[in-house]
C-alpha cells in the first residue's frame, strides 16, 4: 500500500460526527430544500437546511477573520431565536467554545462569567456594559455584517474530546462555576436519545425551553439536528396555542411549570391535537400534575432526569412504564447508574453516574470531574428497583426554579450585604408554576420586605430573587449553630 492509499484510508476512518456542527452538514446534504427551522413570532421566518448550513459557514468564517483561534471562548447571550442557533453552531464549527448565558443575568453576573471564561467575543441581543469584549448583535443584521468580513472555507475540527461548551451554574459560594462539555459528551447524549426513535424527519419539535439551558441546548436543539426534524422556536409561553396549531407541532419537550400553564388554558389544551410526545425535564415532575395532564389531554407525559454535567441525560421513562412518586425511568443507553458504593441499590443513597456523556470537570482546570474510574456523584439521593431509578431528595441544597439552578448560598450572600441584615437563610418550596420558589427568612433591624425585594432586583437575576421574604426575630439553629432549614421548610407548609 502506497502513502496516498494509506492517507485516503486514514481519512475514511475518521468518524463523521466528531463535531456537533457536523450534524447540520449531514441534514443539509440529505434534505437540503426541507425547512429545518421556523420562528413563528413576531413575523414567521423559515430556514431550509441548506440555508442554515450556509449561514453557519459564513458566520464561522467571520469569527475566524477576527483573529480567534481554536479553543477561544465565544459567549452567546440572548433569547431563543434563529440567530442564537446560527451563532451556536458557527462557534462550534470554527473550533471555538460556546458559552451560552442567561439574558436575564445582571450586569454583575455577566461580567463575572465573562471574566471567568475569558470570552473574547459576545453575541448579544442587547448592548452590554462590557467595553473590553467585542460585541456582535444577535440579530439577522448583526450576523449578516459579520458574515461579510470574510468568506474563508472552514471545516469542523476533528477532535471529539475538544471542549465544545461551558455551561454556568452558580457555585455554592456564589462564584461562577462552569461545566466543561466536550463534543464527545454532547454527541454521546444524542446517540442515547436517538435509540428511542421518538424523532425523525417528519417530526415537528417545539423549542420553548431556553437554549442557554442544557435541557434546551442539547436535549432539544441537539436532538433536533441529529434527527433532521423541523424545529419551531419560541421565546416564552405567549402564543403557545396558536403556534402549536399553525405549525402542527408533534413533539413537546417542556418543564413541569408549563404543564400547569397548559392545564389552566383551554386554548392550549385544544392545541395539543397533533402532539404525540410530551417529555418533561429540568425540574421534578409532581405525580398529581402529570396525572391531571394525562387525564385531561389523553397524552402520556414522559420524564427525563439529568444534570448539566451529564449533557444532560441520565435516565428517562421513554419506552417503559411510568410508575409512582419519584420515578424517573431507566438509565439511558450508554449510561451507568449506581447507588452509593453499589452494595445496597434498593436503599436510598447518593446517585453516581458513569458514561461518555459526562463532562470533563469544571472550568478551567477540570476539577470536580469524574473520578479515576469514571464515576461522578450527582448530589441527588435515590434508589433502584429492578433497574428503575427513583429520586428521593437532593444531597445539596439546590433550588430549581423554571429549570434553572439557584444555590441558597448565593442568594444569602446577596441579601446579607444589605445594611441592617443580621442573618438570612434561603430555602425552596414547591410551586405549581415554577417547580420551586425561593424563600428568604431574614433577621435584622430597620428592614422591610419591600427594601429587600428592591435590593435583590439589582443584585440577582430574576429567577434567583425570593418569591417570598419573611422577616423573623431569629433563625432556628442546632447545637452547633447551623440553621435548621428543615424547620424553616416546615414553617412554610403550616
Amino acid at each position: 500500500m502506497n502513502d496516498l492509499e494509506t492517507a485516503v484510508q486514514s481519512v475514511a476512518a475518521i468518524p463523521v460526527d466528531t463535531n456537533l456542527a457536523d450534524l447540520v452538514t449531514r441534514q443539509a446534504e440529505t434534505q437540503p430544500g426541507n425547512v429545518g427551522l421556523v420562528q413563528p413570532r413576531p413575523a414567521r421566518r423559515a430556514v431550509t437546511w441548506v440555508e442554515l448550513e450556509g449561514r453557519i459557514d459564513a458566520v464561522a468564517a467571520g469569527l475566524a477573520a477576527h483573529g480567534l483561534v481554536a479553543g477561544h471562548r465565544v459567549a452567546i447571550c440572548g433569547p431563543n431565536s434563529i440567530e442564537f442557533v446560527v451563532a451556536y453552531f458557527a462557534t462550534l464549527r470554527a473550533g471555538y467554545v460556546a458559552v451560552p448565558i442567561n439574558p436575564d443575568s445582571t450586569a454583575t453576573e455577566l461580567r463575572a462569567m465573562i471574566n471567568d471564561c475569558g470570552a473574547r467575543v459576545l453575541f448579544t441581543a442587547a448592548r452590554q456594559p462590557l467595553e473590553d469584549v467585542h460585541q456582535i448583535p444577535l440579530t439577522a443584521a448583526g450576523l449578516d455584517e459579520l458574515s461579510e468580513v470574510a468568506a474563508l472555507p472552514l471545516s469542523s475540527p476533528r477532535d471529539p474530546e475538544a471542549l465544545a461548551i461551558l455551561l454556568y451554574t452558580a457555585g455554592t459560594s456564589g462564584e461562577p462555576k462552569a461545566a466543561m462539555l466536550s463534543h464527545r459528551a454532547l454527541l454521546s447524549h444524542l446517540r442515547s436519545v436517538a435509540s428511542f426513535k421518538i424523532l425523525d424527519s417528519e417530526s415537528v419539535v417545539l423549542a420553548m425551553l431556553p437554549l442557554f439551558h442544557v435541557f434546551g441546548l442539547n436535549a432539544v436543539l441537539g436532538s433536533w439536528v441529529a434527527s433532521g426534524a423541523r424545529l419551531v422556536i419560541m421565546d416564552g409561553f405567549d402564543g403557545f396555542a396558536e403556534v402549536l396549531t399553525t405549525e402542527h407541532v408533534t413533539n413537546v419537550p417542556l418543564a413541569p411549570q408549563v404543564l400547569a400553564r397548559i392545564l389552566d388554558d383551554e386554548l392550549a389544551v385544544a392545541a395539543l391535537e397533533a402532539v404525540t410526545t410530551v417529555v418533561s425535564g429540568a425540574a421534578p415532575l409532581p405525580v398529581d400534575l402529570r396525572d391531571q395532564f394525562t387525564a385531561l389531554t389523553g397524552l402520556r407525559v414522559d420524564q427525563g432526569y439529568g444534570l448539566t454535567e451529564a449533557a444532560p441525560g441520565v435516565a428517562a421513562t421513554l419506552g417503559g412504564t411510568v410508575l409512582g412518586h419519584g420515578h424517573v425511568g431507566r438509565a439511558l443507553p450508554g449510561v451507568e447508574v449506581r447507588i452509593g458504593d453499589g452494595a445496597e441499590p434498593t436503599e436510598p443513597g447518593e446517585i453516581w453516574i458513569r458514561g461518555d456523556n459526562l463532562f470533563s470537570g469544571y472550568w478551567p482546570d477540570g476539577h470536580g470531574g469524574p473520578g479515576e474510574l469514571g464515576w461522578f456523584p450527582t448530589g441527588d439521593i435515590g434508589y433502584l428497583l429492578d433497574g428503575e431509578l427513583f429520586l428521593v431528595d437532593r444531597a445539596r441544597e439546590l433550588i430549581i426554579v423554571n429549570g434553572f439552578n439557584v444555590y441558597p448560598a448565593e442568594v444569602e450572600e446577596a441579601i446579607g450585604e444589605l445594611p441592617g441584615v443580621d442573618s438570612v437563610a434561603v430555602v425552596g418550596r414547591l410551586s405549581r408554576r415554577t417547580g420551586e420558589q425561593v424563600v428568604a427568612f431574614v433577621t435584622g433591624t430597620s428592614l422591610s420586605v419591600e427594601t429587600i425585594n428592591d435590593y435583590c432586583v439589582g443584585r440577582l437575576a430574576k429567577f434567583k430573587r425570593p418569591s417570598l421574604v419573611q422577616l423573623v426575630n431569629e433563625l432556628p439553629r442546632g447545637i452547633t449553630g447551623k440553621v435548621r432549614k428543615g424547620v424553616l421548610r416546615g414553617m412554610l407548609s403550616t
